[in-house]
């Protein structure tokens, strides 16, 4: 989670209203009846290192960050190396599938203290080897956020990396040129993670988490705005225009259940 330098600049010249001074602090989703409505946010493993938060927008199609999918000379992380866990709770996930493709926005290196300009392109799709069937986990829809709305952000944050942690409320304090600024509790694994509104039902993402900074003053987020990037992304892997293919990968699917044979290995945080 690299902590932002343009933060405070942005802070000072976006429309916000006043921050919020209570915190709802982070609940831990430990039980699967607590967790329905999340089942599509997961974990995105890298083996031999690492994880972020990452969350399903169709069957076969995993929304995380840029960051997580690059190393940090900006090298591609092959895309074989990659698994999603569908609501990793307790180190059981309800399903897991492989990743064969990865992609990125053009222009996009990952590499050091990004200007804004290139954050705001810190998104990443993942296409997965065999769907995930809706009847285990129904994909999130992707829209705007509102400045002021109420938003949750669930995640698998820093010492909660085994299970779903849910800010029930923070807000959108402001929006400039792609960026969101929110006053969300992240820490490192919450790279990628969604940040959703509810307002209207059923939890759409309105961004997702890029970064964050919590040194000197209150715990503040940046996300990215959505739309527009998420139809670039998919218009790049129907024209081939991948970052990491793995096309001979065998697809791998799982439905697992609670006996504790398929825990996930402890992972070390993604710090880009």
């Amino acid at each position: 989670m690299r902590q932002v330098a343009v933060l405070v600049a942005m802070l000072a010249v976006a429309s916000c209203p006043a921050m919020a001074q209570d915190q709802a602090g982070l609940d831990r989703v430990t039980r699967r009846d607590e967790l329905p409505g999340w089942e599509a946010v997961g974990r995105v493993d890298i083996a031999d290192g690492g994880y972020c938060t990452g969350a399903l927008i169709a069957p076969d199609l995993v929304l995380t960050a840029g960051n997580c999918v690059l190393e940090e000379d900006g090298t591609p992380i092959a895309a074989e190396r990659l698994t999603f866990r569908a609501g990793l709770t307790d180190g059981t996930a309800l399903s897991e599938s492989v990743v064969v493709r990865t992609v990125v926005p053009e222009g996009y290196t990952g590499v050091g203290q990004l200007p804004p300009e290139e954050m705001r392109r810190d998104v990443a799709l993942l296409q997965l080897a065999t769907p995930i069937p809706a009847s285990l986990a129904v994909p999130l829809v992707v829209q705007s956020p509102g400045e002021g709305a109420d938003v949750s952000v669930v995640s698998y944050a820093e010492g909660l990396e085994e299970t779903l942690s849910w800010q029930r409320v923070c807000s959108v304090l402001g929006k400039r040129e792609g960026l969101v600024v929110l006053d969300c509790d992240v820490s490192f694994g919450s790279s990628g993670a969604p940040v959703l509104d509810r307002s209207m039902g059923r939890a759409r993402i309105v961004s997702i988490i890029s970064s964050g900074s919590a040194e000197g003053g209150p715990k503040m987020a940046i996300g990215v705005e959505l739309p527009d990037v998420v139809t670039e992304l998919k218009a790049m892997l129907r024209d081939g225009k991948v970052l990491s293919d793995a096309q001979t990968a065998p697809p791998t699917m799982r439905k697992l259940g609670g006996d504790g044979q398929d825990r996930d290995i402890g992972a070390r945080f993604v710090k880009p």
